[in-house]
């Protein structure tokens, strides 16, 4: 199973930028699809955004203009970089991995945005 560590959460004003990251590690083979996911507070985990093949992207109509997914050469690290964001963002942020039939998910990472 992939081990997801994510980075980069935090506080912003309403209007701002954060740029998530998340390191996959424990495999020597690449996930066929990495994403974020968020769960806001008293709702359920949602999509945010997924990338196949390090090119293929599929975005959540709230994320599209907005946040843009990407990876890396190696494609073992994913970003998710939000601008404009709202106070409505405000949610625990969770990296995910598909790999060969598996599915993994990292800790979480808070990601508030103040009005």
């Amino acid at each position: 199973q992939v081990h997801l560590e994510e980075f980069g959460g935090g506080l912003v004003q309403a209007g701002g930028s954060l740029r998530l990251s998340c390191g996959a590690s424990g495999s020597k083979f690449s996930p066929n699809i990495m994403g974020w996911y968020r769960q806001p507070p008293g709702n359920e985990r949602e999509l945010v955004a997924t990338i196949a093949g390090g090119e293929s992207t599929n975005y959540a109509d709230f994320a599209k203009g907005r946040f843009t997914i990407s990876t890396d050469n190696a494609k073992n690290t994913v970003y998710l970089q939000m601008n404009s964001l709202k106070p409505e963002d405000t949610a625990v942020y969770y990296c995910y991995a598909y790999l060969f039939g598996r599915e993994s998910w990292g800790q979480g990472t808070q990601v508030t945005v103040s009005s």
